[in-house]
């Protein structure tokens, strides 16, 4: 049974009356009533198990669930087994195609996937950072997934693996599963995906290629050095393994420690050829896959089977399907072909990934692949079947080599879809619902929504139907393969028919069109036409921050829009606002969607800009750098990473960190060749162990420190130790230890019920590990401005924290010293004395607010917050300003909140972002928010949305 623990010491300020509040007018308070949700059926059952004990000062709903904070509440994970769908298979298709499923087509930030389509089974190939939420966006069932093939393992092809696999054991009653392929690499993502993920989501993963000393289920090398990996009457999938020549492979990994390169430099495997050849090292191997549909078996001849004497009846149907039989009235055997018309070969389809060039050499010499081009040696006509269709996902710096030209002359034949080249589709949002919403809040208040970065992007159209590939246009091919008139670009959602045979070829019809800004503000005001006004007025609105009521420029009527009193009250400004520049800060909310990506919103990520000092990450959920891309365009992005001091990561569920090791990996790459440090990650120590593991498979180029050592109480230790040695440079020396588990808190003091949630280390950290790391962080963010940051123990699961941010303070031009701001971060929480503490006086609270008021009990059970009590939690803590952040994704666009308090706050959008200067017009822009959003008031209660990756840790 959940116990649920209540708060008796938090000094709450009561709520304000609401007497006096007139929220909005009829024309949006009218649409703006919202059905209270109830909780579906198997939720509500693991609730009434729990005992809530009522507080005398906070009111019976202000507990928490200590089993889950403690992290030994199984009530949301207790599946031993996932079902893994056996499907009954059509072994006479009506549908087949391979289509381009284009995540990171207009981002870059991660490689697009592609979809192998049949009736009853659907193959996926690479499963990117935004699988997840582009399948969502276009209709495509996660249950109906099959297989998974990863031609690399790393963080651009296996990115949302992780979200994947949860939201997958979290459908229906007994969750599901799929079967995962990869090279034997596939087994240090594994091993580290484990640090959060259920063991039972993953034992259907399968490697195949040299081991590493692994005891996953590998498939190991056929002697033609092609593996079959599935082998049924629809399709036979095969894999071959390109491995970079021998000194090359160590150039890749530039970045491994000796001891990792020892771990594997001993492993001596057999080659093809009978050469023995030093194992790939992890993270090197790539795959081409092979797909063959068998052949079109010939119509069948009533007429010749009468003529052999055969009934009709059974006997037809056995040599439809291959088999011999005897005649009925004659002496013979029948044999299929007697009675059948010539067969059709079946289409083969390649996808190629050679990410290097030191993979080609491999690719030009594979012997397997040979035998499916369109001529073998002598230049003699290949007998057998041909090559439909060739997938290229190798990069632009490989298929520019003549040599991988001259291997795709091989296969003449062949349609050829560019599909892992630059600057594809960047005027086509792939995630077309957001980008609309984007549109729409960038019109009503482009200070708070600024224009998505691919509309600023120049000399971006590079895609159009039916012209040849811009990319060989970019870099001069059309000579060198002028032998090869079908070469296009891949573009999201394209088709390659398989079957029906008649259709065999290209199919556009899915291709989305373009749609400009302008189109989608025509559309808004056609639906909305007070938008218009309401445009105008909150430009106003910072006219009136900056002018006297006389100088006011006046503004068609106001019956548009009524605002609350409070809007219009005289409030004090923080001194820290006093002369602010907007080049000191701004809050950019990547993610406000909690557990899993959907249309309309993302999971957790904020990036703190802090412009020519560079910025930090709170939080990094998968699709964080995809979201970067979007708002700040593709190279902006980049520049964005590549200054990043810090990424701070709040706890160890799935949609607050998976996101990390595509930034880590991106940054690495950027700054290879450039003197630059490591950069700093601070985490909790369950992340640590997945970061550790992971990097097995690739390096990220980073330091972990724990956000334990980052608490009030360990800082000062560290502070008052650093005045005590400030001539010593060892600090190892001096035989000291620090306690990191000590903790200024009352919640989590020793005595208290809940002291084992914070689960002290029996042994204390020593110094000489801690410190240089501590050195690390403080130069980091005081070049970034900032005098501390601050971790703090909030409640919600094992390991989990909350932030503050405090900047310098600064001096004006007549020599009066300035207060900084100060930001605090909640985390996944519930309210928690700790969290108002480290709150008070801050000018910015950002605070999770996954359920609404009337879902008190859920976010009690999930140790989330609800809107109401996130606003309390500032009230009590006399924040200047709470952004609410971290929505339940049954809201799709606008969450449920009481409009009584609101006076200080505002909801979160993806891509907002917040110049400090701005935040004395931030409450005032929402009813305006609510005027846009009035026809979409209605919760999403459907099945699509599980809340799964908050709840697997």
């Amino acid at each position: 049974m959940a116990q649920i623990l209540n708060f008796r010491h938090i000094p709450f300020l009561s709520s304000k009356p609401n007497s006096h509040l007139r929220f909005l007018s009829t024309l949006i308070a009218s649409s703006s009533r919202r059905r209270r949700n109830v909780a579906p059926l198997n939720l509500r059952r693991r609730y009434t198990a729990m005992e809530v004990e009522e507080s005398s000062s906070l009111g019976p709903t202000t507990g928490f669930n200590k089993r889950r904070a403690e992290g030994t509440d199984k009530t949301n994970f207790t599946r031993k087994n996932l079902q893994l769908k056996v499907r009954k298979l059509n072994p006479i298709n009506t549908i087949s195609y391979v289509q381009i499923l284009g995540t990171g087509m207009d981002t870059q930030d991660t490689s697009p996937a592609v979809l192998l389509f049949f009736d009853n089974q659907r193959f996926i190939f690479n499963a990117g950072e935004g699988l997840q939420r582009f399948c969502t966006e276009h209709r495509i069932k996660l249950s109906k997934i099959d297989h998974i093939f990863l031609s690399r393992v790393c963080s651009e092809t296996a990115g949302g693996l992780p979200g994947l696999l949860l939201t997958l054991a979290g459908m229906g009653e007994e969750g599901m599963t799929l079967n995962i392929w990869g090279p034997s690499d596939l087994k240090y993502l594994i091993d580290a995906m484990r640090s959060f993920i259920p063991n039972a989501a993953m034992v259907h993963t399968k490697s195949f290629g040299p081991t590493f000393g692994t005891n996953e289920s590998t498939v190991q090398f056929q002697s033609n050095n092609s593996i079959v990996l599935v082998d049924d009457e629809v399709v036979k999938i095969s894999a071959i393994i390109l491995q970079p020549s021998n000194n090359e492979s160590q150039l890749l990994k530039p970045c491994q420690s000796p001891s990792q390169r020892a771990d594997h430099s001993t492993e001596i495997l057999d080659s093809p050829n009978g050469k023995k050849l030093p194992a790939a090292k992890p993270g090197d191997m790539s795959v081409v896959y092979v797909c063959e549909l068998p052949e079109i078996k010939g119509k069948f001849d009533p007429g010749k089977a009468k003529a052999l004497g055969l009934r009709p009846g059974p006997k037809y149907r056995e040599l439809q399907l291959g088999n011999s039989v005897e005649s009925d009235h004659q002496n013979v055997m029948v044999h299929p072909s007697d009675v059948l018309g010539p067969s059709i070969p079946g289409p083969i389809v390649l996808l190629v990934d050679c990410p290097t060039e030191f993979h080609l050499e491999a690719l030009l010499s594979s012997k397997s692949l040979a035998t499916y081009g369109d001529q073998v040696e002598g230049n003699l006509p290949k007998a057998g079947k041909g090559v439909a269709c060739v997938i290229h996902l190798s990069p632009e710096s490989v298929v520019s080599c003549s040599k991988y030209q001259t291997w795709m002359k091989a296969f003449g034949s062949a349609q050829h879809i560019m599909a892992g080249h630059e600057k594809k589709n960047v005027e086509i949002p792939i995630l077309k619902a957001s980008a609309r919403i984007a549109a729409r809040l960038n019109y009503l208040c482009p200070r708070f929504f600024p224009a998505p970065g691919f509309w600023s992007l120049p000399n971006h159209n590079c895609s159009k139907p039916g012209s040849l590939a811009s990319m060989f246009d970019l870099i001069l091919l059309q000579d060198s393969l002028s032998a090869l008139s079908n070469v296009i670009n891949a573009e999201n959602l394209l088709k390659f028919t398989l079957r029906p045979y008649v259709n065999l070829g290209l199919d556009r019809s899915c291709i989305p069109t373009t749609a400009s800004s302008s189109e989608i503000i025509d559309e808004l005001q056609s639906e909305i036409p007070e938008v218009v006004e309401a445009a105008q007025h909150v430009s106003q609105l910072w006219q009136d921050c900056s002018q006297t009521k006389d100088d006011l420029i006046p503004v068609a009527d106001h019956k548009m829009v009524i605002e609350e009193p409070w809007l219009c009250e005289d409030e004090i400004t923080p001194a820290c606002l006093e002369n602010v520049r907007r080049d000191d800060l701004e809050i950019v909310l990547l993610g406000t969607g909690s557990s899993q990506p959907s249309k309309y919103r993302n999971v957790s990520s904020i990036y703190i800009n802090l412009f020519s000092k560079g910025g930090l990450l709170l939080d990094c959920g998968e699709g964080t750098l995809g979201q970067l891309k979007r708002r700040y365009g593709v190279s902006g992005a980049d520049d964005v990473v590549r200054s990043l001091s810090c990424i701070w990561i709040s706890h160890i569920h799935a949609d607050h960190h998976t996101g990390l090791a595509r930034i880590l990996a991106l940054r690495r790459d950027l700054l290879k060749g450039v003197p630059h440090e490591p950069v700093l990650v601070v985490g909790p120590n369950k992340l640590k162990r997945y970061l550790n593991a992971y990097q097995r498979l690739e390096d990220l180029d980073m330091l972990f420190l724990n956000c334990k050592h980052t608490t009030k109480a360990s800082l000062d230790d560290f502070e008052n130790d650093l005045q005590e040695t400030v001539n010593s440079q060892d600090l190892s020396n001096n035989n000291a230890e620090i306690n990191a588990s000590k903790v200024d808190s009352t919640l989590f003091a020793k005595g208290s019920r809940m002291e084992s949630y914070w689960k002290r280390p029996d042994s204390p950290v020593d110094k000489g590990d801690v410190y240089p790391l501590l050195r690390k962080l403080k130069r980091a963010i005081h070049e970034a401005g900032l005098n501390a940051l601050i971790s703090f123990p909030v409640v919600h699961c094992p390991q989990s924290f909350g932030v503050v941010l405090k900047a310098e303070e600064r001096t004006n031009s007549v020599g009066k010293v300035i207060p900084g701001w100060k930001i605090v971060y909640s985390g996944d929480t519930r309210p928690c004395p700790e969290l108002i503490e480290a709150s008070r006086g801050a000018t910015v609270l950002i605070h999770e607010a996954t359920f609404e008021e009337g879902m008190v009990e859920e976010a009690i059970a999930k140790n989330h917050s609800t809107t109401n009590e996130a606003i309390e939690m500032g009230e009590a803590a006399n924040v200047y300003r709470i952004i609410l952040t971290h929505f339940s994704q049954r809201y799709p666009k606008i969450p449920v909140f009481d409009k009584t308090h609101m006076h200080k706050t505002c909801v979160a959008f993806d891509m907002m972002s917040i110049n400090i200067a701005d935040l004395p017009v931030l409450p005032k822009v929402l009813p305006y928010l609510k005027l846009l959003f009035r026809n979409d008031m209605i919760v999403d209660e459907s099945d699509d949305v599980v809340d799964v990756a908050s709840s697997a840790s």
